[in-house]
């Protein structure tokens, strides 16, 4: 009888070893425990969540910190589907990202079987790659290709359904077991902008009046945040990132238009996108957020997106860091034609609006209930300036803090992104963590809404001994909540409004019963005293609940929302 070498199991973890990959997110069960152990045993940490969706978060926001495809492993069918909700988010966000997921055994197919679902065709509407391996032996090149997939051109996502029969197969021959490995993919080819296209860009700047650089994260992704610096250094051209663009150059730089966003939108004759799309999140490029006449500059790796939402852009394809230099180094100096009252008005409505954000937050005394303003002033006070990660969810929560939290370092700020995904918040916090270990320390700054949809997740952060510190900004509700007496008189009534949430729902003791630390707070002095507690806490999972004014029953309101421009036909 031949002697067993290694189980399909072991070829699979190989694989994902040849790939660089050393931590896999997701959670076990039939057929993927074996999967799972065959990873440890080859040295892939496994991170095991208590739910698949807040499992391929981790891996879509690690395959963005790392720019190497970030690996979710799920059971089939429930477990697939769970999963879809990340495989959507880094398709939105163009992130890499592979789904490895169990199916029912070959000879199984359509009769019926455990948790049985057609998971390739279910996956690809949301792939760039999915598919089942035809044989055993084809294993390690389909998943090679998915890598290589989600990986290449626009980054995003690729699904590799895994039978149980392949899982589970004995494999006797060592030289079959080495002539089936595949090597790492390499690092994607870069490519730089059309010399044609090029040149009308430089053109459009070098005569630009009031030119803005707005820095996306796909700009983050690249790590051009070199290329970026150098480029702004020499123009002298404001500059606007997007949520996540932040840190791609300090939120301090004396060039940082963010805190007068609406001027700089409204006032930019050329504009030069960098690696960031005209989607909602920049109002689609149109007016009357925007300029009637603004002309852009797009620099983007996926050529489908040029020139979306506005036929006249000026499109360069390629890699960010290259385009980035040409054009640094197609410029001779300072944009000579730039308006300086443009530049020095939009510097003076930053140094406004900073200090009305300082004014609102130091109102009330220390002992008064807290508002938004006055508990991110407390907790920006105590963070330090560098080395926090923060990841940011909720709307109001999400929004509001963008305006106080600085950020000084690419790549350290996560939030809902362009898909504006609630319940991402704790998959990213451990997704994160993981990646940058003892280096940094994740801050995740969330409303309590959209702490719900991932609580539980605390439990995987204290048994993989993460030391997270969350922060959840508590009124009552989504966007807002009632107070204690017109929320049970709403209660008993029948008219509790459908954004309500329970009072002072004790968010902290959750954190205590899953092994981790919690503090509840209602004033600047108990918030103050918990985040400096906490952030001594190195070694453990933390929770501070917030208890903030609810703000009642006002109307809901979104600021990016906006109904476009219709022409007149």
């Amino acid at each position: 009888m031949s002697q067993v070498i290694a189980s399909g199991a072991d070829l699979i973890a190989q694989t994902l070893k040849n790939q660089g990959v050393t931590v896999v997110f997701g959670i076990v069960g039939i057929p993927v425990v074996e999967v799972a152990e065959a990873c440890v045993n080859a040295g892939i940490r496994f991170i095991g969540f208590r739910n698949e969706q807040s499992a391929a978060y981790a891996a879509s926001v690690y395959g963005y910190l790392s720019g190497r495809p970030g690996v979710c492993l799920s059971v089939g069918g429930p477990g697939v589907v769970h999963a879809l909700a990340g495989l959507l988010n880094s398709k939105i966000n163009c992130w890499p990202i592979v789904l490895l997921s169990g199916s029912c055994e070959t000879d199984q197919t359509d009769m019926g079987a455990f948790q049985e679902l057609d998971q390739v065709e279910a996956c690809r509407q949301y792939c760039k790659y999915s598919a089942r391996p035809a044989s055993l032996e084809q294993l390690p090149f389909v998943i090679e290709k998915a890598f290589r997939t989600a990986l290449y051109g626009r980054p995003g996502a690729a699904y590799v359904d895994l039978p149980a029969d392949y899982i589970q197969y004995a494999i006797t021959n060592k030289k079959v077991f080495d002539a089936i490995q595949v090597s790492r993919v390499p690092n994607a080819p870069k490519s730089m902008a059309d010399q044609t296209n090029l040149n009308e860009a430089i053109s459009l700047l070098k005569n630009a009046k009031s030119p803005l650089v707005v820095i996306g994260k796909g700009a983050a992704y690249a790590r051009a945040e070199h290329e970026v610096k150098e480029l702004i250094e020499k123009t002298k051209a404001p500059f606007l990132p997007t949520p996540m663009g932040k840190g791609v150059i300090s939120d301090s730089h004396p060039l940082c238009v963010s805190a007068a966003r609406s001027k700089a939108l409204k006032e930019a004759d050329v504009v030069l996108l960098i690696g960031a799309r005209l989607n909602w999140i920049l109002h689609y490029g149109h007016s009357p957020r925007w300029n009637s006449n603004v002309r852009f500059i797009q620099i983007d790796i996926s050529p489908e997106e040029l020139r979306n939402n506005r036929q006249d852009t000026v499109p360069l394809l390629g890699d960010i860091q290259l385009i980035v230099s040409q054009i640094t180094q197609a410029l001779d100096s300072k944009l000579t034609n730039m308006n300086p009252a443009y530049v020095s008005g939009l510097v003076d409505k930053v140094k406004q609006n900073v200090e009305k954000t300082k004014i609102a937050g130091s109102k009330g005394s220390d002992s008064a209930i807290l508002n938004y303003a006055t508990a991110f002033t407390v907790i920006k006070r105590i963070l330090p300036e560098n080395g926090v990660v923060y990841v940011s969810e909720g709307a109001n929560t999400m929004d509001i803090g963008r305006s106080y939290f600085d950020v000084n370092e690419p790549r350290h700020r996560l939030d809902a992104g362009t898909g504006a995904t609630m319940g991402v918040g704790m998959g990213y916090a451990i997704g994160a963590q993981s990646y940058y270990g003892d280096a940094k320390r994740v801050v995740s700054i969330v409303g309590d809404s959209a702490f719900g949809f991932s609580a539980m997740e605390l439990e995987t952060a204290v048994r993989s001994g993460l030391p997270l510190l969350i922060i959840v900004i508590n009124n009552n509700g989504i966007y807002h909540g009632l107070e204690d007496e017109e929320y049970h008189a709403a209660l008993k009534d029948g008219t509790l409004p459908t954004t309500s949430l329970s009072v002072e729902t004790r968010y902290d003791l959750i954190s205590e019963a899953c092994g981790g630390k919690g503090w509840f707070v209602k004033n600047r002095i108990e918030l103050a005293k918990a985040v400096k507690e906490a952030l001594a806490a190195k070694d453990e999972t933390c929770v501070i609940n917030v208890m903030i004014a609810p703000g009642g029953r006002t109307k809901l309101d979104f600021g990016w929302m906006q109904k476009t421009e219709k022409a007149r036909l």
